[in-house]
């Protein structure tokens, strides 16, 4: 079977989406059609089942998916292995602005023990965006935030939305709430919103921005409440979850682009991830009750 074909249901697989699988893999959806058209011919059974307005796979469709992440992974191993290892290794690797710290250090420790000779081309940027990086091809590796019941990457971390104020200092109580939000884009700004609209809390939105530490710095000022993921409040106060409407649960996970670089294979990033989610265990501090009741 065809290796690009291959990578092509595994883009499908990844974005849910054969339009994501097109702009990922550099081809129209047309050319995409003709490899599914093709393989499906080779596994001699249907690949695709129409279930409302979308495409899922059928069971032969996702064994051969399976098959697909093993045959790609051997692939792009070999051509590590054949890589000179002596040579400098450039990852475009994108990051949000919120998990600089809680996040990225630890991944590009572990990244740099498995690369030799690595040099990382960083990049801050919310998720949506570095998602569009990799698609164009301008990222090799973006760590994102997604959905509990997204499949999307591999799994870094597990987090929850909190609510946090100024340690000394609950503006929760203020009426109308001053709001430290994310860009709309956010899964926090959209339920922060949402929550307080249901709960008939009035609230004054006093700041929004794609940057973590503009929102960290008007919390930590006592200007403002904010909603983020817990991994990312620091020294800020979480406050009692029965005093504000309740947050999402997230997964912080890593993704590769469709066509990966030649010294970062899905193999090699899986078990980086399983490495990380093992020191992270052991690293976690003991979360404290919230403060404010």
């Amino acid at each position: 079977m065809d290796i690009d074909a291959l990578r092509s249901l595994l883009a499908f697989v990844e974005s849910g989406s054969f339009t994501r699988a097109a702009s990922q893999t550099f081809r129209t959806q047309s050319a995409i059609s003709a490899q599914m058209k093709k393989l499906q011919q080779q596994a001699a059974s249907p690949l695709f089942i129409k279930e409302g307005r979308s495409l899922q796979l059928t069971p032969a469709g996702q064994a051969l998916a399976s098959y697909a992440r093993r045959i790609v992974s051997l692939h792009d191993q070999a051509l590590i292995e054949m890589k000179n290892s002596h040579a400098t290794v450039e990852l475009r690797l994108g990051c949000p602005d919120d998990y600089s710290i809680s996040v990225l250090p630890l991944f590009a420790e572990l990244l740099q023990q498995a690369v030799p000779n690595l040099s990382l081309r960083l990049r801050a940027a919310p998720s949506y965006l570095l998602r569009q990086s990799l698609d164009c091809g301008e990222l090799d590796i973006a760590i994102l935030t997604r959905s509990p019941d997204s499949d999307e990457g591999y799994l870094l971390r597990h987090d929850q939305g909190v609510w946090v104020s100024h340690p000394q200092r609950d503006l929760s109580l203020q009426q109308p709430i001053p709001l430290a939000l994310y860009e709309a884009d956010c899964k926090f700004h959209s339920s922060a919103i949402a929550g307080l609209d249901k709960a008939e809390r009035p609230y004054r939105l006093l700041a929004t921005s794609a940057n973590h530490s503009g929102l960290y710095g008007m919390v930590k000022q006592g200007l403002a409440v904010a909603a983020m993921a817990r991994s990312s409040k620091g020294e800020l106060q979480e406050l009692c979850a029965t005093t504000m409407p309740p947050l999402p649960a997230i997964d912080i996970v890593v993704a590769l682009a469709t066509q990966p670089h030649v010294a970062c294979s899905s193999t090699m990033i899986k078990d980086i991830c399983e490495q990380f989610r093992q020191k992270d265990v052991e690293l976690e501090p003991t979360l404290g009750e919230a403060v404010f009741n």
